[in-house]
């Protein structure tokens, strides 16, 4: 069932800066946290190394919220679903998810076997068996508390139940019986399913996000990707008419400041604070901000909307290009600083760049069921070579 509100047109300049930044961050943050190099650069430049360990892990909640608020905006033209459209969006989402992971799943893969028999480091995982690689293809390594083959891709899997979780949500609205009311503006679906998004952010970040033990599981992260979703909601009712939805918004604005005092007052978490404070920003910011109006071409701008448009790809590739730089810095120049410092550094570059030809060649492709095909059988492959040269016990 199709509704009539369009998702916008165009590039946000916030939510490039946005990802841009949460791309980095995630990068500089597993550099940091995973040895060797960093640990050279750690003696000389302790607070550096400290803060992106520490803190770098909060790139995720840029993601979160980014991701709430594209996919409200991608899921604006439905009213409601049936179980059928649901499961079709579903898996369209699973193969533009997948399809790259695999690709990246196969690179790192192989390098861990080939820097593996010099390089014993607590960062490399141990050979894959094959009940693991087929968790990983169904994005269950961490539900069934098996050993991930890269760093961070749990968030791959968070991602995939996160949006099946805001589906369902349609779906629920297509079974809801229509309620009869004096107001017919009360019984329209998108006020329902506002509804149900608030409740599920509450209900996360009131309870499901207190208990670590949930950290598998989408519920735990939707107070951050829900409160992405009610931020572009909050933006559509400005639509509606001037004054009206200059009330509505207000009305939102207030009931996401309780739920972020309330949630402050159960549990302060500074992830939680920059989830609030970055929905927060794309709900309340002017059209021209959001959208970046008056900037004008510029290659930082460019630069910006290609870090953007390739931070998944980069994501996915890092750890492995990591590993590759880690060990050759650490078999030819293990205590030397400046070795280390430019290996830090050239990780991060050749992310970058690996990253930018991993979306280019593999993620921006159609996601059909035939390149998925493709991509397991490369992943397999991977998988069978490295049992070869190290065969599980």
């Amino acid at each position: 069932m199709f509704n009539t509100s369009q998702r916008p047109l165009g590039r946000s300049f916030l939510i490039d800066a946005f990802k841009a930044a949460g791309c980095l961050l995630i990068v500089l943050h597993h550099l940091a946290f995973y040895g060797p190099m960093s640990d050279v650069v750690n003696v000389a430049f302790p607070a550096v190394v400290d803060w992106f360990y520490d803190h770098g892990r909060l790139a995720v909640q840029f993601f979160l919220v980014c991701a709430g608020f594209l996919t409200a905006g991608s899921l604006a033209r439905y009213a409601s679903l049936t179980l059928s459209e649901a499961l079709k969006l579903a898996w369209q989402r699973y193969l533009r998810l997948a399809i790259p992971l695999l690709a990246a799943l196969s690179f790192t893969v192989l390098v861990s076997e080939w820097v593996r028999p010099d390089f014993a480091h607590a960062s490399l995982s141990a050979p894959p068996g094959w009940g693991q690689a087929l968790a990983h293809m169904a994005l269950m390594q961490h539900v069934l508390e098996l050993e991930a083959l890269s760093a961070g891709i749990w968030y791959v899997a968070i991602d995939f139940q996160l949006y099946a979780m805001a589906l369902t949500c349609l779906v629920v609205l297509k079974a809801w019986p229509r309620a009869q009311t004096v107001n017919p503006g009360l019984d329209r679906a998108d006020a329902k399913r506002w509804a149900m998004w608030l409740v599920l952010v509450c209900a996360s970040l009131w309870w499901w996000n207190l208990d670590s033990n949930l950290d598998d599981w989408g519920v735990y992260f939707w107070g951050s990707y829900g409160l992405g979703l009610l931020a572009w909601e909050a933006r559509r009712f400005t639509g509606s008419g001037a004054s009206e939805g200059q009330v509505r918004r207000w009305i939102v604005g207030a009931l996401m400041l309780l739920v972020g005092g309330v949630s402050w007052w159960l549990e302060p978490r500074a992830r939680i604070a920059l989830a609030w404070s970055l929905a927060a920003l794309l709900m309340a910011v002017p059209e021209a901000w959001l959208w970046g109006r008056g900037l004008g071409a510029s290659r930082w701008r460019s630069a910006l909307e290609w870090l953007s448009g390739v931070s998944y790809s980069v994501f996915l590739i890092h750890f492995g290009v990591s590993l590759a730089v880690s060990a050759v810095v650490t078999q030819h120049w293990p205590d030397a600083l400046w070795a280390n410092v430019l290996g830090v550094l050239a990780s991060l570059l050749l992310s970058l760049l690996l990253g930018g030809l991993l979306c280019r060649w593999v993620e921006r492709q159609p996601p059909t069921v035939w390149r998925w095909w493709f991509w397991v059988g490369a992943f397999k492959a991977s998988v069978a070579l490295a049992l070869f040269m190290n065969p599980v016990v």
